[in-house]
């Protein structure tokens, strides 16, 4: 095979992954919490045969921490971050962090995710509330009080900007670096009663949907007609 397939090839994939990406931010448009992804391509030099042959790298994948709208759901279980700042949550997989502030209260009386997993507080320790004990008020700086009693503060954490994050279930994230707990609550802080949504921006994900599977297409058709061509040399050569 020509280095022009393998190059052809390359990008193909490239652009298989990003179409995969994309398809998946346009599918969770509507997920509370969700964060689009991106994927970076770099060139790949190569010495075939001698000469110099870039091909698509298989890509980096990034995580876009772009604020999401937020709306107001009058549900006092629903929260949102005001500001900077993730929720933590326990999972199987270690502490991560999410947007998505859902939250409900189990049987125990344990404040949780949809999914189940412990809300922890500035501290890293589960979150308790009394199941049949009345209202729950959240404060902007986080503090939950019930029946008069501060019952704890739920805790709003920062990941380093260089930190490396994968994405744990739709809406949760896992960091290599551990988030450090947000202290001052002036300027970040929780809404109660609000929800935030995907950040996904739905006509730029569209458009891209549209232009990646052109370019896939101007691509399939390159490479049909080069092995064409080269099926062509072959039988004139063979005649010959």
């Amino acid at each position: 095979m020509s280095s022009e397939m393998y190059v052809a090839l390359s990008g193909q994939m490239a652009m298989a992954e990003r179409l995969s990406t994309v398809a998946n931010n346009v599918a969770n448009m509507r997920t509370a919490g969700f964060r689009a992804e991106t994927v970076d391509f770099d060139t790949v030099l190569s010495d075939y045969r001698q000469d110099r042959v870039a091909f698509a790298s298989p890509g980096r994948m990034h995580i876009d921490r772009a604020v999401g709208p937020v709306e107001a759901t009058g549900n006092p279980l629903d929260l949102a971050v005001a500001g900077e700042g993730w929720f933590g949550v326990d999972t199987p997989a270690g502490r991560a962090y999410t947007r998505d502030g859902r939250f409900t209260i189990n049987p125990f009386g344990d404040l949780v995710t949809l999914t189940g997993y412990n809300v922890v507080d500035e501290g890293g320790a589960p979150i308790a509330v009394n199941p049949q004990g009345g209202e729950i008020v959240v404060g902007i700086d986080g503090r939950i009080e019930q029946d008069g009693r501060v019952l704890g503060v739920v805790g709003l954490f920062e990941i380093p900007p260089d930190a490396v994050l994968t994405r744990h279930g739709d809406v949760a994230l896992l960091s290599n670096v551990p988030a450090e707990p947000i202290a001052d609550r002036t300027v970040n802080g929780v809404r109660q009663g609000f929800r935030e949504g995907s950040n996904v921006d739905a006509v730029k994900s569209i458009v891209e949907l549209i232009e990646i599977q052109r370019a896939f297409d101007r691509t399939t058709t390159v490479m049909r007609e080069r092995s064409a061509s080269l099926e062509e040399a072959v039988r004139l050569l063979g005649n010959g």
